[in-house]
């Protein structure tokens, strides 16, 4: 049995490989999506990832529809809880930004949709430097005592707002982000490594990175000369034009045809082994692109496979 990993100093244990819901409601509709989850749960997992955005995007949505999905999924398998669900405030058309006020109202909405009395790990998904830090965890501390959230993340944020952030909560005694979900993966690494990393070990934090495949690059689907049916396609194939890109490939090839494994399960495994990942994000929006996503959780990369993968993407 797969392992489960701690989120830094909750009492949250969850599989190696978040579940990214940001496909809900955009290409994965619901019969999709309730088949994804199922594969999911099926084998192990037990963490799924949204936002209260996804997906306004989309013409005809308005935000929400993955929330609203995944909702409808837990209900109907009666799982609520088995499952660590984490979504996030600031960018939803109706909600925009971090005020108290806001991020009072956006959780409601939040918990409507996914049919629930609590979410489990409640992000600020992008942060606003105009709000205090101290109006933003004032509000996200209201919604742990009401027993709305569990616990409190944060994404999308500088090493100074963060360590202001988590000062203040030591000082005041309030709830304390326990988990940050950076851009990380190995074809952008300054994204995360530095001082947002050293924040994050020194301050006994989690990270979740999101991008975990540069969206669908690290698959190895995006060739020379080769088209990409995806509405991600134009942002991964830009890493062919990178000598980092070119590289981090070659290696990915060799060590996967060693490992008769994935691409993708190598790429995430590079990622799920770095210095306080518990958990990277990848998404799927058929059950056919899940095993190799959920190989992670039982890929061992030796330690040379890990230094070529970080010489690769330097």
């Amino acid at each position: 049995m797969t392992s489960l990993r701690k989120l830094g100093s909750s009492d949250l244990e969850v599989f190696p490989l978040a579940l990214g819901g940001n496909v809900f409601g955009w290409t994965a509709d619901e019969a999709a999506s309730f088949a994804v989850l199922d594969a999911y749960t099926a084998a192990g997992g037990n963490f799924v990832d949204t936002a209260d955005s996804y997906s306004a995007w989309i013409e005809g949505n308005s935000g929400g529809e993955s929330e609203t999905l995944i909702g409808k999924w837990v209900k109907a398998r009666g799982n609520r809880d088995d499952i660590v669900i984490a979504t996030k405030v600031s960018q939803h058309p109706d909600y925009q930004g971090l005020t108290a006020a806001t991020i009072k109202a956006a959780a409601d909405a939040s918990l409507r949709r996914l049919d629930t009395d609590r979410i489990d790990l409640y992000y600020t998904h992008f942060d606003k430097p105009e709000v205090p830090v101290e109006e933003i965890v004032g509000a996200l501390d209201e919604l742990v005592r009401a027993g709305k959230v569990r616990h409190i993340a944060a994404s999308n944020i500088s090493p100074e707002r963060l360590r202001a952030s988590l000062e203040f909560s030591d000082r005041e005694g309030l709830a304390r982000y326990v988990v940050l979900q950076p851009h990380y993966n190995l074809v952008s690494r300054d994204t995360y490594e530095g001082g947002l990393q050293d924040l994050v070990a020194s301050s006994g934090l989690a990270a979740v990175p999101y991008y975990a495949l540069a969206s669908g690059f690290l698959t190895g689907k995006y060739r020379p000369g080769t088209t990409v049916d995806s509405a991600r396609s134009q942002g991964a194939a830009k890493h062919l034009e990178t000598e980092r890109g070119r590289k981090v490939l070659a290696a990915l090839d060799d060590i996967a045809r060693a490992h008769d494994s994935e691409i993708a399960t190598v790429a995430l495994a590079w990622l799920a082994g770095r210095p306080t990942v518990a958990a990277p994000i990848a998404s799927a929006r058929t059950v056919e692109q899940l095993p190799a996503l959920l190989a992670v959780a039982e890929l061992e990369l030796t330690e040379d496979e890990t230094r070529r993968l970080t010489e690769a993407s330097a």
